[in-house]
């Protein structure tokens, strides 16, 4: 479902000489239907680069990054658009949203980008932010007002809204407490079980060892980065 081939990111600093720095080098691994792989390394390694690389956020220099046989690299915008609204998943670690739209239309938003109907929206977003503790009294108001524990809980509602066959958890369990975290934890679960392939960088250890199938230390893909 997820796989890179020899995947290669350089930055060139224009302000600085033109500098270029080369972020990572020849990266290749995949990820299968059901699997969550976690992407460690030291900080600075580029596990955040490679995450908005895979989502297409980053311009690869060399390489191909292919999701469901799709080729981020070589695709042309439309087809990027078109895989980011049916198979491809991304929860940041900060909810970006357009002020004034309430939290249940953010939520909704995937489902209807979708085409899902009214009815099935409505009930799957109110069982997410339910399930996710976000007070009814506040889903009608726009979720930059909240707290960071609370847009954080916005940000995976939407980003689970829809069945993504492919996802990318940057920190999901950040700024979360243990009841909110569980549950996150229990909606990997039920995506790996759905047959969704996953990406996720976890500095929490506990998350890790519960929800990833295996781990890759990206460390050994960054020049000057020891493992």
């Amino acid at each position: 479902m997820i796989e890179l081939k020899n995947v290669t990111k350089t930055f060139t600093l224009h302000n600085q000489g033109s500098s270029v720095i080369e972020v990572i080098n020849d990266v290749s691994l995949f990820v299968a239907a059901g699997e969550c792989v976690a992407v460690t390394g030291a900080s600075g390694a580029g596990k955040s680069t490679l995450m908005r690389m895979i989502y297409g956020n980053y311009l690869t220099q060399a390489g191909q990054i292919l999701i469901d046989g799709t080729d981020l690299v070589a695709a042309e915008p439309r087809d990027v658009i078109s895989l980011r609204r049916d198979v491809l998943g991304y929860v940041s670690q900060f909810l970006r949203v357009v002020p004034r739209v309430p939290t249940i239309e953010v939520v909704a938003e995937p489902l209807r980008a979708v085409g899902a109907s009214h009815d099935d929206t409505h009930a799957r977003v109110e069982e997410l932010l339910s399930k996710l503790n976000i007070p009814q009294r506040l889903w009608s108001l726009s979720p930059t007002t909240f707290s960071g524990g609370e847009q954080q809980r916005v940000n995976i509602a939407r980003g689970f809204a829809h069945t993504y066959p492919a996802m990318l958890l940057d920190e999901p369990t950040a700024s979360l407490d243990a009841t909110n975290r569980e549950v996150v934890l229990s909606l990997i679960e039920e995506a790996k079980a759905r047959g969704a392939a996953i990406i996720g960088i976890f500095h929490d250890e506990a998350a890790r060892d519960r929800v990833c199938d295996r781990e890759i230390d990206v460390s050994q893909y960054t020049p000057g980065v020891a493992a």
